[in-house]
């Protein structure tokens, strides 16, 4: 049967050409300079970036969230300045942000959760300040962070006794995970061969008054939401194979919510989020197809 949703595997001109990114290539990634630094906490990993493209605006917003394994091991913000500063190129403001990792003091459960709802609240205050469409906000995850927006996604089911729960939440109206380990009850297995994370440094330990740990922290569960789902992932992933995308949008489709899967011919897990490998074409289209869905396309630069 043919499941409805997309998938992208056309070779572009000169693809086969080019080796997949490996983890130093990842690691060694940079772009420019943000326009502004935010604290949203006193933590030092509580903080965003944000890029602000030239002109009058306003400009639509991505919020970037990078991955890493949920751990400082593996990079953080400073790697995906590199797509931050491509995405400004196309008219799209960037908040980037910085949160504590399960190997921080005050990361995993429930802080990691708590920065994202605090770095969006914080996304919020900079309207005033900045020509931004908060109106046209979407959320692009890597890996652990494609994990962290599939969770923004479904926030607003949470329930309202969860410490995790907010009120009056700046909307993201839709998100692309790279390569996301979003099913944490699911996948247990697979993030644990991946990335030698235990189930209760992401979703906390059971209680009399929290019997299930997934109730608040697994994005699956957190449908239907009414957010559309692009699932983006390297043919050659290892870390998230494509198995995980297509797994995750037939459980949004069944939940009825809209998915999208999207597969990067001859790429690698570290291909799906530099704007330097060949596979950034498709990224970028996801990216701006996300936006699209917000109710008006990215303003459009040269190509």
């Amino acid at each position: 049967m043919k499941l409805p949703f997309l998938i992208l595997a056309a070779l572009l001109p000169g693809m086969g050409a080019a080796a997949p990114m490996q983890l130093a290539d990842y690691m060694a990634l940079t772009g420019p300079a943000p326009d502004a630094h935010v604290a949203y906490g006193p933590a030092p990993s509580q903080y965003a970036e944000l890029f602000v493209p030239q002109g009058a605006g306003p400009f639509p917003v991505a919020v970037l969230v990078h991955g890493g394994c949920w751990t400082a091991k593996f990079g953080g913000i400073g790697q995906l300045r590199n797509m931050a500063g491509a995405l400004r190129e196309r008219g799209i403001a960037v908040w980037n942000v910085e949160y504590r990792r399960v190997d921080e003091a005050g990361g995993g459960y429930p802080g990691m959760y708590l920065d994202m709802q605090d770095a969006l609240a914080a996304l919020a205050k900079q309207g005033a300040a900045h020509p931004l469409d908060l109106e046209r906000v979407i959320a692009v995850g890597h890996s652990a962070g494609g994990q962290l927006v599939q969770w923004i996604a479904g926030r607003a089911r949470l329930p309202a006794n969860s410490v995790l729960y907010r009120k009056d939440v700046l909307p993201v109206r839709a998100v692309v995970s790279l390569g996301g380990l979003a099913d944490l009850r699911r996948e247990r297995a697979l993030i644990k061969e991946s990335c030698g994370r235990d189930t209760p440094e992401l979703a906390g330990e059971p209680s009399r008054e929290r019997p299930d740990v997934y109730a608040d922290t697994n994005a699956a569960e957190l449908m239907p939401n009414g957010t559309h789902t692009i699932l983006v992932t390297g043919e050659l992933d290892t870390i998230s194979p494509p198995r995980v995308a297509h797994d995750y949008a037939r459980r949004a489709l069944a939940a009825g919510d809209s998915a999208e899967v999207v597969i990067l011919p001859g790429a690698s897990h570290y291909d799906e989020v530099a704007a330097t490998s060949f596979a950034w074409p498709q990224v970028l289209g996801a990216i701006e197809r996300a936006l699209a869905r917000t109710g008006a396309a990215a303003s459009p630069k040269a190509r």
